[in-house]
């Protein structure tokens, strides 16, 4: 069984991370963004990825090579030389989606993070016998998306409507798709939106189906979805292998802490925090709702939350950093810095407070 992924762009959302490597590469929750995808695509029998990325492939399929090794899959890259929307880049790598087997197959937006019920969706998919399925989420807010309104009761896809001005439904597309190859015959080799275009044709034919994800969604392609997406995967894990978390006098709520990170004495860390390989938190360090990369260096009694610390980077003793910083790589905040929503660029070093959100250059 195959898999697209929807890797696509710049990843300018979450510079300044993306400035350092391509967005699927940045880690959530101590592992790559698309790891998590392509490790629970590996689970449920699919044997080969396919990437669609307009940006830096070498960096990505470098990187991957490790990985298809480690996980037994096979990983490809389908290019694109302009951006094609999100349904281009299926025709475009149609040859490598299409095996004769007429088997459906998967295709994932790369910034959704969730529990992946994709066995469930190859059921549902097998028993509604529509040409594809779609996952949906449900929402506080419908007003700020696309929803889709849809049969109760089978799932039948009956139309979108784009940011309702009134309330027809709260559920949304959630990124992960199940289609058949006939699917690809529906779509031309240009810049094409597969929620707009290619849907609503399925759904006029009455084959298109959606299922309810159970458990959390996000897209976390943004910062303060990222640290929301945190907190949820964490929860998610409590539940599913909560002998992966860290516990200890010093921890507070969901932490993950790689073991290779060093943590001193009288820290308070949590909740929602990732701590990565490498890390030093040296003693009386506060962190809550955060993102600690790898090869961090945090001095003594700083104050770290709402917040993502980028790799190698150092914040100095007393130093207080909230209300979605953002430290790009090996970036130095010194002593009894306080830093308010400053958005940080790649190899800095910041010597005054920044009293409110701005992009330091």
């Amino acid at each position: 069984m195959k898999a697209l992924i929807l890797v696509g762009g710049f990843g300018t959302r979450l510079r300044p991370l993306t400035l350092s490597v391509p967005k699927p590469l940045v880690e959530f929750a101590n592992k790559p963004m698309i790891l998590h995808q392509i490790e629970a695509l590996k689970a449920i029998g699919v044997t080969e990825v396919v990437l669609a990325i307009n940006y830096q492939p070498e960096v990505m399929m470098n990187f991957l090579k490790d990985f298809e090794t480690k996980l037994e899959i096979k990983i490809t890259c389908s290019q694109e030389t302009e951006p094609l929307g999100t349904a281009g880049p299926l025709a475009l790598a149609r040859d490598k989606l299409i095996d004769g087997s007429g088997e459906p197959f998967f295709v994932l937006n790369s910034d959704v993070i969730s529990e992946y019920p994709l066995k469930q969706m190859m059921e549902f998919h097998k028993v509604h016998g529509g040409e594809a399925s779609i996952m949906v989420t449900k929402v506080d807010e419908p007003s700020k998306y696309g929803v889709v309104v849809m049969e109760e009761s089978t799932g039948k896809v009956e139309k979108f409507v784009e940011k309702p001005k009134i309330f027809v439904g709260n559920k949304i597309n959630a990124g992960i798709y199940l289609l058949n190859p006939s699917v690809l015959d529906k779509i031309e080799l240009k810049p094409t939106s597969i929620e707009k275009e290619v849907f609503p044709k399925i759904a006029a034919e009455d084959k298109l189906y959606a299922m309810v994800l159970p458990g959390f969604w996000m897209d976390i392609g943004q910062p303060r979805d990222y640290i929301t997406g945190l907190r949820l995967y964490l929860e998610s894990l409590r539940k599913k292998s909560s002998s992966k978390l860290a516990n200890g006098p010093h921890i507070v709520g969901n932490v993950l802490v790689d073991e290779t990170a060093k943590i001193g004495e009288g820290c308070l860390i949590g909740p929602d925090v990732a701590i990565g390989p490498g890390c030093i938190v040296e003693s009386g360090v506060r962190l809550s709702r955060c993102s600690v990369m790898r090869g961090v260096r945090i001095k003594k009694h700083a104050c770290i939350s709402s917040s993502i610390i980028g790799w190698h980077s150092t914040v100095g003793q007393w130093a207080r950093v909230e209300n979605l910083t953002i430290l790009g790589e090996d970036v130095h905040v010194c002593d009894e810095i306080y830093s308010n929503g400053g958005v940080v660029l790649p190899h800095k070093e910041i010597k005054s407070s920044i009293l409110k959100p701005e992009i330091v250059m």
